[in-house]
């Protein structure tokens, strides 16, 4: 089985950050077919989801800024997203990771080899869990860093490594603080890379189109609003599990040695052998 080459979307090797966060977008870029879809469908929900919260709160498009004396309301929502962030980051994650473990391998897996991914049971019952353990930290405020950082190897783990469901969340913790907790800070890191980006295009947006003077924003706000985050969010959360699927490989291989499991494997080992953690 030959090595993949330098411009794979994973190379076989431990990765620097830079190359960790060029890898998930090479990825994102390979599986944009299906992770994209996917995620308009579910950033679309999710802005449904949290309309009447942004109404309790008196959130007003674009930014969704308190007003009225609401912040009660305001950190619920500020939880409320932060835990459907989450939610729809893992469940992106099962394609993702089936799509890294293969790129791994030196091949890119197609829309129908990820798209009837195995296990999507467990994946959602693990989505909502996270989603709803990142809502109870954020409501904590500084927590969240630390709910957000740790959990994101749970469906690679479960995916990729094949563990049973019940051991998904423990092997993810330990990966997440593996060579000084260097997995959970790359993910944060990732995080705060994509959310000025999505602050960017989400407001400027909306303010390009004030500057045109097209039509009466102030009629058209939430449906404008609404469609802006969408869109953008369309492309970060499928990055963002994109980056957690290849920084998971990579913790395997940085702490684990599966760079050099994979080289020194017999030819014909099935592929999800091959990745699967040894019991």
């Amino acid at each position: 089985m030959s090595d993949a080459g330098p411009t794979a979307v994973l190379p076989r090797r431990p990765l620097t950050v830079g190359e960790l966060l060029d890898s998930a977008v090479l990825l994102l870029r390979a599986q944009a077919r299906l992770l994209v879809p996917l995620g308009v469908l579910l950033a679309l929900g999710e802005q449904l989801l949290l309309h009447p919260l942004r109404a309790l709160a008196a959130a007003r498009p674009p930014e969704w800024w308190f007003h009225d004396h609401r912040f009660g309301w305001y950190w619920l929502l500020l939880a409320a997203g932060a835990g459907t962030e989450a939610s729809i980051i893992a469940v992106l994650g099962n394609p993702a990771a089936r799509g890294a473990g293969a790129a791994l391998l030196g091949r890119r897996a197609g829309v129908r080899e990820l798209f009837p991914a195995a296990r999507w049971g467990a994946t959602l019952l693990f989505a909502a869990a996270v989603g709803l353990t990142v809502c109870l930290a954020a409501l904590a405020g500084p927590v969240w860093f630390i709910a957000y950082g740790l959990l994101g190897a749970v469906i690679p783990a479960l995916v990729v490594d094949r563990v049973p469901a019940h051991r998904a969340p423990g092997r993810a913790l330990r990966l997440a603080v593996r060579a000084g907790a260097r997995a959970a800070a790359i993910r944060l890191l990732g995080y705060l890379g994509w959310w000025l980006i999505r602050l960017g295009i989400g407001l400027g947006l909306w303010y390009g189109l004030v500057l045109l003077g097209l039509f009466d924003l102030q009629a058209w706000a939430l449906p404008v609003a609404t469609a802006a985050w969408a869109g953008v969010n369309a492309v970060a959360y499928p990055a963002l599990a994109c980056l957690d699927a290849v920084l998971h490989l990579e913790t395997r291989m940085r702490t684990e040695g599966l760079d050099i499991r994979l080289s020194r494997a017999p030819v014909g080992v099935p592929e999800p052998v091959l990745l699967a953690v040894p019991r």
